[in-house]
């Protein structure tokens, strides 16, 4: 390569939450580095240090079911690739939809942006919806020419969306749900999509009303006509959740938490249990039956421990919870 053209890749460089998008933006002719920094940063504690990077990659591993190696050498390239982007490159390119996975990431690459003295120009592209697509879920639905028709949309970022960004992120790491909550108090609409999908996050605490989150009544309430596919239920889910955010591996976790449980609101039909996973059927038992009854509340039933960003959940944890009456947290008592 030509000093010339190394030149030229420095110039810009487009993020995201995934690689679904890359091949894209170069059949599009959008010319540019990219960064796919897809860590889940609405899943569990932040890595504070090395160590804590491990326990990371570690949680991720465990969710997804991949090997920690991989998911560590991942985490430690891509993190390594953010806290260069205001020195490494003049112009930086934001592709983002509006839902919960890549919000949370958006804040996340802002808050590293949002100390630096010197930045490089910073766009974001940021959409909910695209004309000719019944439901929008994300950019990889679109081709690469109308992922192209999209650049002319660039909203500049400045200091004030790097404020906003930095904030929601401390938020999103919380241990308590109070620090989202006061930015929502406030007017953060300069992210427009901000919003809608923290409370969606905060929806994935226990609720009130039943003692479990939005996925896990998605879940149980696909069921109630009869058995279905893990695979059926995960497109059930994403058809009926109000903003889907969360790919099949982490929606099988879920379903795999619910099936360990001490008592389980499922179970899985025997003659399908060695079938890989999206093909394994699953079947409603009598406590799954009740809860959607709304006689019992799932977190007396003990579940695995888990996390909704920084707040843990489970036995011995602070017992906050979702009232959709309200449209707040509250705390259990």
């Amino acid at each position: 390569m030509t000093g010339r053209r190394a030149m030229g890749r420095q110039r810009r460089v487009h993020v995201r939450c995934g690689h679904d998008i890359q091949a894209k933006l170069r059949m599009a002719g959008i010319a540019g580095d990219y960064l796919a920094f897809a860590d889940p940063m609405w899943l569990g504690p932040q890595a504070s240090s090395v160590a804590g990077q491990d326990g990371r990659a570690r949680l991720i591993a465990a969710h997804c079911e991949l090997p920690v190696t991989a998911v560590r050498r991942q985490l430690a390239e891509a993190s390594w690739r953010l806290d260069r982007l205001a020195t490494g490159y003049h112009h930086v390119v934001l592709w983002y939809e509006h839902d919960l996975y890549d919000q949370a990431s958006l804040v996340r690459v802002l808050a590293n942006l949002a100390p630096r003295p010197a930045l490089p120009r910073i766009e974001l592209i940021a959409v909910d919806r695209f004309p000719g697509v019944g439901r929008f879920i994300g950019l990889g639905q679109l081709s690469a020419g109308q992922l192209a028709s999209l650049w002319p949309r660039r909203m500049p970022i400045g200091r004030r969306h790097l404020a906003i960004g930095a904030r929601a992120w401390n938020a999103l790491r919380a241990g308590s749900p109070r620090p989202i909550e006061a930015l929502l108090a406030t007017d953060p609409s300069a992210l427009p999509f901000l919003r809608a999908a923290f409370v969606r996050h905060l929806q994935e605490l226990p609720w009130t009303t039943d003692g479990l989150s939005l996925t896990e009544r998605l879940i149980l309430s696909g069921l109630a006509n009869g058995p279905r596919s893990v695979a059926a239920l995960f497109r059930d889910a994403q058809a009926r959740d109000p903003q889907p955010y969360m790919g099949d591996l982490f929606f099988w976790s879920i379903v795999r938490d619910l099936l360990a449980a001490p008592r389980s609101p499922i179970a899985i039909v025997e003659a399908t249990r060695r079938l890989d996973w999206p093909c394994r059927v699953i079947h409603l038992t009598s406590l799954g039956r009740a809860l959607l009854g709304g006689g019992l509340d799932w977190q007396a039933e003990r579940p695995a421990a888990r996390w909704v960003g920084g707040i843990p959940v489970g036995a011995g944890g602070p017992g906050w919870r979702w009232d959709p009456g309200t449209g707040q947290t509250t705390k259990a008592h």
